[in-house]
């Protein structure tokens, strides 16, 4: 049975190394929902957060594909309930819209977002959550003259307290090796 799940690449940052990544999903006919990259806790190595619908077996088989790869440390998938994930949503709203109805500001504050820019024409609004979250907003405003729209890739930690990449990264001697070549 299909389910959604987050898979956790570390890698040091390569040219090139998205593509590939990417592939690996194309190859098994898996669509990526999400995704987002960006530094690590640990100098030197990369994160990817990738968010697909698969099967146990077809999230396995691709987390294995993914660490196959020269340049990937390691790589991990979780279900939702293993993870703490957000995602940031931007709303751009008519200025127009807003002065004509308190309505707006109401639905803001219900949300917990916030307003970031106001000008004479538009007003941008700031929404942190999980994607129903921010797409159950997007509805609310769009009566609104909602103008533009934009969601982030997911970023994620997991729950376990366990740093299991830091300690393979120990037993790899990846780590002395980043702080040796920094010290150089």
């Amino acid at each position: 049975m299909e389910k959604e799940y987050t898979v956790t690449a570390f890698s040091e940052n390569n040219v090139g190394l998205l593509n590939r990544i990417s592939i690996i999903f194309t190859r098994r006919r898996v669509n990526i929902e999400s995704l987002t990259v960006s530094a690590s806790s640990i100098k030197g190595v990369h994160k990817f957060t990738i968010v697909c619908v698969a099967t146990p077996e077809q999230i396995e088989k691709l987390v294995r594909q993914i660490e196959k790869l020269v340049e990937v440390l390691r790589a991990f998938y979780h279900s939702d309930e293993e993870i703490v994930h957000q995602e940031v949503a931007l709303y751009k709203v008519s200025t127009e819209a807003l002065m004509k109805s308190n309505a707006v500001e109401s639905i803001v504050l219900q949300h917990g977002a916030r307003i970031l820019d106001i000008t004479p024409d538009y007003v941008v609004i700031e929404k942190t959550g999980h994607r129903e979250e921010t797409q159950a907003l997007f509805d609310l405003l769009f009566p609104y003259k909602v103008t533009q729209f934009t969601r982030s890739g997911r970023v994620a930690v997991t729950r376990d307290t366990k740093e299991r990449l830091t300690d393979y990264l120990k037993e790899m001697d990846f780590l002395e090796r980043s702080e040796t070549s920094k010290e150089r």
